[in-house]
């Protein structure tokens, strides 16, 4: 397993998270709408420590259902969806600086320094 491997999926995985988030805020609104989620770093974790394939490891999207719901059924807060984006933001601004990195240690060593 390659780093650069482990990085991308994990940069998938955040920007799948993102839009998910997005949807959750366009239907904070929408009567019964259920917010989703995306779970993978749990399955990611465990697959790496048995010595899997990560390449099989997908992000999955499901519903929240331990979040409480307003009368109208939808369980969307504004203030939940905007920490879990600076989250995600946080965590996709540091996988790119990892996998920059360690491009950047590959050119070193290609290039030898020069």
């Amino acid at each position: 397993m390659e780093t650069n491997d482990l990085l991308v999926r994990l940069l998938q995985g955040t920007d799948l998270r993102a839009k998910v988030l997005a949807s959750n805020l366009a239907n904070q609104n929408t009567p019964a709408y259920v917010r989703r989620v995306v779970t993978f770093e749990d399955t990611l974790r465990a697959t790496l420590n048995q010595g899997g394939d990560i390449s099989r490891v997908e992000p999955k999207v499901e519903m929240d259902v331990l979040s409480p719901a307003r009368p109208d059924g939808n369980n969307v807060t504004l203030e939940l969806e905007m920490n879990a984006f600076r989250e995600n933001r946080i965590l996709y601004d540091t996988f790119v600086a990892m996998l920059r990195g360690h491009f950047s240690v590959l050119e070193t060593a290609i290039t030898g320094g020069r």
